[in-house]
């Protein structure tokens, strides 16, 4: 992959990865508003936190060579 590749993928990376912290909090939100009873909930964020690792292990491997940051 090119650096202009590399840079295209970081930019959506970050976009998605905002996307879903923001899920996150929402989720926390709704766990905290449900006094943290509600395991539909809790599944959804733990499959949102595994998105959020998934997309913060490609970016990290995006910048192996400290390239783009």
């Amino acid at each position: 992959m090119n650096d202009d590749e590399k840079g295209k993928r970081f930019l959506e990376l970050i976009d998605e990865q905002n996307n879903v912290q923001w899920s996150i909090v929402a989720k926390l939100t709704s766990l905290i508003s449900s006094n943290w009873n509600s395991p539909g909930v809790q599944k959804e964020l733990e499959e949102l936190v595994e998105k959020h690792t998934t997309i913060t292990k490609e970016l990290n491997s995006l910048d192996e060579n400290s390239s783009i940051l």
